[in-house]
């Protein structure tokens, strides 16, 4: 994996499928200008509750907060990802999943935020880890959950020529 070093900032107003397809894009066509002759998947996510974007959060209290917010809520995971060559986006998408977390309490939020594992998260958890524990109901991919829908990814690299190994 290659750091895009492109900022991951919100635009006001803007929708969050096409915030996370304008930092998927942007992060394939930095990695690609570099690697020209590469195919490169960039890609984002974003957590959206209750018309709120939850992002990475910057400290404990933000992430408390993000956890409290999505305790017993169902909630939309938006992972973008796009495929450049060359600095050029080659294709491009937004693929959404709902989920549903359960009830949680108090004790559970700080004991998972000692964890550190909020920190690097949308939303403040991952259900790849220990967050995972907190999900009751996923609609749609969970790889998209974990930040890349492999099953779109794949199809759309075979569009392009890369095979399956």
């Amino acid at each position: 994996m290659i750091e895009s070093r492109v900022p991951e900032k919100h635009v006001a107003g803007e929708p969050a499928r096409d915030y996370a397809l304008r930092v998927a894009r942007d992060k394939a066509i930095a990695v690609s200008a570099r690697f020209p002759n590469a195919i490169v998947i960039g890609a984002d996510t974003i957590v959206v509750c209750e018309n709120q974007i939850l992002e990475k959060p910057a400290d404990a209290a933000e992430a408390r907060r993000m956890l409290a917010t999505l305790s017993s809520r169902t909630h939309t995971v938006v992972t973008a990802f796009a495929l450049a060559r060359a600095g050029k986006i080659l294709e491009s998408l937004p693929v959404e999943s709902r989920v549903t977390f359960r009830k949680l309490a108090d004790a559970e939020i700080e004991n998972y935020i000692s964890t550190d594992e909020p920190f690097d998260k949308a939303g403040a958890y991952g259900i790849q880890g220990i967050g995972g524990g907190f999900i009751s109901h996923v609609e749609g991919s969970r790889d998209n959950v974990m930040g890349l829908p492999t099953e779109h990814v794949v199809a759309a690299l075979a569009r392009w020529g890369v095979k399956q190994v």
